[in-house]
């Protein structure tokens, strides 16, 4: 029986295969990054957070099986391009529908809201989902071993949770990271259906690291202003204590 997992999973090791897998840790951990943020900002919608850290353990577990079906059929799925169409679509929505949704005022996020747990968990698994599309063929170009591939995910999503429960927290002392967030959520919904009109007008995987660092730099600039009046505070205290 386990002869047969190994040969469908084509389970064999080689000198290559630590460094590839170091390779596909690599690229997930940068590849995340608009996806943690875009995570975040979805469960912080609960606005309990106990709550936000159960929709994340939750929606990323069944991410996780939605991204292992994704690999094990990619070389099928690749093959429909009605999938990146959807993908594109979905992710412009989630971002149409955060930048038009009322605010009460200006410091308000308008990040989605859930009455519960369980509506925020399928767009959570869904918009991973979404994020994925675009990230497989990566992966994929790297190794075609099945057994690297699932490795280089379990532990990308590893590293996905505890990136957006990073950014849950800085979406509170960030003005700008939200917006920053669904700005690099447009980027990947825009190449997916680029992807579909046609291949040689999607941008390279440089120029799409390089877009997302600047705009997530853009978001990290200004801190709200509970953040800065504590940094002001602390000031007098700090001369104060040299001055001693």
């Amino acid at each position: 029986m386990l002869d047969r997992i190994f040969d469908y999973l084509q389970f064999h090791f080689s000198i290559e295969a630590p460094i590839v897998l170091l390779v596909l840790v690599f690229l997930e951990a940068i590849l995340s990054a608009d996806n943690a943020i875009a995570l975040a900002a979805i469960a912080q919608g609960l606005e309990d957070k106990e709550l936000e850290d159960r929709a994340l353990n939750i929606g990323l577990v069944f991410a996780y099986v939605l991204r292992i079906t994704l690999l094990l059929t990619a070389t099928w799925v690749q093959q429909f391009w009605q999938f990146e169409l959807l993908g594109g679509a979905y992710l412009l929505w989630l971002v149409f529908q955060h930048f038009t949704s009322e605010q009460a005022d200006d410091n308000q996020h308008h990040e989605p809201r859930f009455s519960s747990l369980w509506q925020a968990i399928p767009i959570i698994a869904f918009t991973d989902l979404a994020f994925s599309l675009d990230s497989v063929t990566t992966a994929i170009a790297v190794s075609n071993e099945q057994w690297l591939l699932i490795t280089g995910t379990t532990i990308g999503v590893v590293t996905l949770r505890f990136m957006a429960g990073l950014f849950i927290r800085w979406l509170d002392e960030f003005v700008h990271l939200e917006d920053a967030g669904y700005i690099t959520v447009a980027l990947v919904g825009l190449r997916l259906l680029l992807k579909v009109v046609n291949d040689s007008l999607v941008p390279p995987e440089w120029f799409m690291i390089t877009a997302i660092a600047l705009i997530l730099a853009w978001g990290f600039s200004k801190r709200t202003h509970s953040e800065e009046i504590i940094e002001e505070q602390k000031k007098p205290e700090v001369m104060e204590g040299s001055r001693e």
